[in-house]
């Protein structure tokens, strides 16, 4: 299935979490987690319309690795896998 954002929406898909904390205590599946903060852009729209009707593009693009805001996203599931559908605004850096 493909799927293609609106305006200035990313599809983001979330990178997994560290298994293990800090101090080497591995953590299992049943422990709950932070919700991520990092992920791989999947799909980006095509940017913000202004007043004046032009597109200002992104600045994500497909295949960045991002860091956004914990509680922004909106999560999504396509053929039983996990998404995050933000704004551009969500978005706090590109990692790379």
């Amino acid at each position: 299935m493909k799927i293609t954002p609106l305006s200035d929406h990313i599809l983001i898909e979330p990178l997994k979490q560290e298994e293990k904390t800090k101090s080497g205590i591995y953590l299992p599946d049943t422990a709950e987690k932070e919700k991520p903060e990092q992920g791989k852009v999947i799909a980006v729209g095509p940017g913000k319309k202004t007043e004046d009707g032009k597109i200002v593009p992104l600045e994500v693009k497909a295949g960045d690795v991002v860091l956004f805001t914990k509680y922004g996203p909106n999560e999504i599931k396509i053929e039983e896998k996990d998404y995050l559908i933000a704004k551009e605004e969500d978005i706090l850096a590109i990692i790379g």
